[in-house]
């Protein structure tokens, strides 16, 4: 009788455990009836051009499908394949690179960069000599976040003047001091690859990471992307208007966000992330250096959520980390003029997300993947689509509003102290370089040595302040002040977008 109640009680913690794998492993209903719908409704609410998704659960590909337009202007679709700018998704093919290189023995995370370049320079000749892999991987050279970000994005300076000039900024904290995202320490880690092995940087990611991952779509470069018959091109608003641009060439810090993918190829970087390094039964990225990229070298701070908090978020090598519901979600972001990106992962649940965009005016990429995360997790939907858009929505009246009052300054028609041709002239920048303002149609305009095809118009508000309006205007529409001194000007103040750097540079008046 013992035996035959024993033997039930197996039975029914059998039958129990299968019905709660089964339960586990079952793709939520959100997931398989109310997605497609879900992002269809959120084209037309947030005016997107196209949306991209791969969903890996288990090692399977769920779903790899595209949404929406490749390019408004031609009306072609967007499918699994299509080739959208991916951004610092970057960062971690070049994190997985390093760490991988010191699992072979080739060098050691905590060798200082100037063993490999020894022309690498910070401001400090102290610290100089005290950057570590780490450090640059990990954003931990002291400096704010984004700062010198101008200097690199959409510019046309080359290796040679990254050389020349990283060591003039003056870093806004100590080193190590604090978490400060840098885009230009994955350039130098870039460098470091070249010197240790001997080939590009990119050449690794191609050999030894995209052809084993079957990935053949992905490109690592930006340059050409332009000309593949199946991308996405990028849209960005013009005076509140979603207009198609040009792709950027981001090449010159490509370790960076150079790299462009689609989904389907996307999807096998998260089967192999998710299982220990294995794609098709093989082990293509050794498990160690999964690991490694997963392990945390410097805290961010708390980072919210908009329904929850949590308790830390921290940065690996190209990967961030942070606790959400109990579970720790794995992820990274990656945003250009045109497009924003995110890919996630919950190693605990074997759930990978990655969602492509082909605008920067969105926040939509998030929100959806944070309802696919709920959803297998077994939580309530809570349309996250909308909340974000409310915020999104706030977020842009705010600014608009504030933009009004600037134009109502402008249009008060308030004379500077001096006439515009004493504003222009040459101006440099010890970091930058050289600006030229130039009076045309009765307004002052910029041309920037680095920048050749950024336009910008200045107008007089009050007090020699003027409102600097950019074309393309996500790059910013900022107040410029001018210093006069004895009647003669002396300098301005620039500035762009926080979304591209939080700082502002000073160019002095030199003919």
């Amino acid at each position: 009788m013992k035996h035959t109640f024993r033997l039930l009680q197996i039975t029914l913690s059998l039958l129990v455990g299968l019905m709660l794998a089964a339960q586990e492993n079952k793709t939520p209903d959100f997931v398989e009836n109310d997605l497609e719908q879900y992002i269809e409704e959120a084209l037309i609410k947030w005016d997107l051009p196209g949306v991209a998704v791969a969903i890996v659960k288990d090692g399977e590909v769920v779903l790899a499908e595209g949404f929406g337009l490749r390019n408004m202007e031609k009306k072609a679709k967007v499918n699994k394949n299509t080739l959208f700018m991916i951004a610092s998704n970057t960062k971690a093919f070049t994190g997985t690179t390093l760490a991988w290189l010191e699992y072979e023995g080739k060098c050691d995370l905590n060798d200082k960069v100037v063993k490999w370049i020894p022309e690498f320079k910070m401001n400090d000749p102290w610290v100089t000599q005290q950057v570590t892999i780490n450090d640059v991987l990990s954003h931990r050279l002291g400096l704010q976040t984004f700062q010198g970000d101008f200097l690199y994005f959409y510019s046309n300076l080359t290796k040679a003047d990254i050389y020349e000039k990283f060591h003039t900024i003056t870093p806004n904290y100590g080193f190590r001091e604090r978490y400060g995202y840098c885009n230009a320490g994955f350039f130098w880690a870039g460098e470091c690859i070249e010197s240790i092995t001997g080939e590009d940087w990119n050449v690794f990611i191609e050999e030894n990471i995209l052809e084993p991952l079957d990935m053949t779509q992905t490109k690592v470069l930006s340059i050409g992307i332009g000309k593949e018959k199946n991308q996405a091109v990028p849209h960005t608003l013009q005076d509140d208007v979603l207009t198609v641009f040009s792709h950027t060439n981001i090449d010159v810090i490509g370790p960076a966000a150079s790299m462009s993918s689609s989904v389907r190829d996307m999807s096998h970087w998260l089967i192999a992330q998710l299982d220990s390094g294995r794609y098709n039964g093989k082990q293509v990225i050794p498990f160690d250096v999964i690991k490694n990229t997963w392990s945390p070298r410097i805290s961010r701070g708390r980072s919210g959520h908009i329904f929850n908090s949590s308790h830390y978020s921290l940065y690996g090598l190209g990967w961030g980390m942070k606790d959400y519901e109990d579970v720790e979600v794995i992820s990274h972001t990656g945003g250009l003029l045109g497009f924003v990106t995110g890919v996630s992962m919950i190693p605990e649940i074997n759930l990978g997300v990655v969602v492509l965009t082909n605008t920067d005016a969105n926040w939509f990429y998030e929100a959806l993947k944070w309802e696919i995360i709920d959803a297998y997790l077994g939580l309530p939907f809570r349309d996250y689509s909308n909340e974000y858009h409310n915020i999104y929505q706030q977020r842009q009246e705010t600014h608009t509003s504030n933009l009004q009052l600037y134009n109502d300054s402008v249009a008060m028609q308030n004379k500077p102290s001096l006439s515009l041709v004493n504003y222009s002239g040459i101006y440099e920048n010890e970091i930058y370089g050289e600006v030229e303002v130039n009076i045309a149609d009765g307004l002052l305009t910029l041309n920037l040595e680095h920048h050749p095809d950024l336009k910008a118009t200045l107008q007089h508000i009050i007090d020699d302040r003027f409102l600097c309006s950019y074309y393309p205007s996500r790059m910013g529409t900022e107040v410029f002040p001018f210093e006069i001194k004895d009647g003669s000007v002396e300098s301005f103040s620039l500035k762009v977008a926080d979304r591209l750097e939080y700082g502002r540079y000073k160019f002095v008046k030199v003919k």
